[in-house]
């Protein structure tokens, strides 16, 4: 009997071989040898709070005029390199100058101290009227039907555009420009101090009925501190408003001031004295804008306020 023998499989004896290869091990072929990575250069970082800190080691009045000095600089260069006209804008320089002369004369001393009293009356006169209508409205349901409502409507009316009636009901004197001071003033502080007092916290109030207040321990304990805030904010944008209106009074029909000097200035083409002018303008709000922060806080220490990072 005869028995056939299947072929090898070459294709298999082939693989196993290839595989014992590959599992043997190789002692020719070296083993690969691992590179060093290369050294991580890494720059010095300057943490945020080490520069707010430089920042702020530097004083506060420096970082605060950076902006104007600055553009006194660009004003000056412009002057100087002839870009800037003299009959368009006076140089810092001529601008100084003149405002040295006019001290030396006595000519704006003497302009701001009236400029100053105008805006001192009109400002009591305002405020007690403004202040006054605000506690009746704000303290009485009675007072508020009565009064928000015709005060409502009367701020939004211009007050620059009643120059002419202040005019003709008041004269062309000292009168009509007190008034526009004092119109301006009375309706800042009446919003303001009215937003104050209804503004207050109405727990605060249930405490202190708690505590057995009445009604007017309740305004003076409770309801009259409450509303400070928002009163010497009515400050603050009664005094802008104050020397915005007495710009417009002093520029008609005005024989002394500052305002005069300005109208003088413009009918002889006086850039130099006008923006002296401009600058007293300014210097003396901010004078007053900081004598009102440095009050605020005086009666509002008590408040904690926010001061920035």
């Amino acid at each position: 009997m005869t028995v056939d023998h299947a072929p090898p499989d070459i294709s298999t004896q082939s693989g196993h071989a290839a595989s014992a290869a590959s599992a043997a091990p190789h002692p020719e072929t070296p083993a690969p040898v691992p590179l060093a990575p290369a050294p991580l250069v890494l720059e010095p970082v300057v943490p945020l709070a080490s520069r707010r800190g430089r920042l702020r080691s530097v004083p506060r009045w420096l970082r605060r005029a950076v902006g104007p000095l600055t553009l006194l600089v660009l004003w000056q260069v412009l002057s100087a390199t002839g870009l800037l006209s003299p009959d368009t804008l006076a140089s810092p320089g001529t601008v100084a100058r003149a405002g040295s002369d006019l001290v030396k004369d006595g000519t704006l001393p003497s302009a701001m101290g009236i400029s100053l009293q105008r805006v001192a009356v009109g400002l009591l006169i305002g405020g007690v009227a403004g202040i006054a209508l605000a506690l009746v409205s704000g303290l009485s349901r009675l007072g508020e039907d009565l009064i928000d409502a015709t005060v409502q409507m009367l701020r939004t009316v211009p007050w620059v555009g009643l120059i002419p009636l202040f005019i003709i009901w008041l004269g062309i004197g000292e009168a009509p420009k007190v008034a526009l001071i004092a119109l301006g003033v009375a309706f800042h502080l009446y919003l303001n101090v009215y937003a104050g007092i209804r503004g207050v916290d109405a727990q605060l109030v249930e405490a202190g009925q708690a505590l057995g207040l009445g009604r007017w321990g309740l305004v003076r304990h409770v309801v009259l501190p409450g509303a400070l805030p928002g009163a010497m904010t009515g400050l603050r944008y009664s005094l802008a408003t104050a020397w915005l209106a007495l710009v417009f009074g002093e520029s008609i029909n005005a024989d002394a001031g500052i305002g005069f000097l300005m109208n003088q200035a413009r009918e002889f083409f006086r850039t130099d004295v006008i923006v002296v002018c401009l600058v007293v303008y300014a210097t003396l709000g901010l004078l007053a804008d900081a004598v009102v922060r440095t009050l605020e806080r005086l009666l509002l220490q008590w408040r904690p306020t926010f001061k920035g990072q």
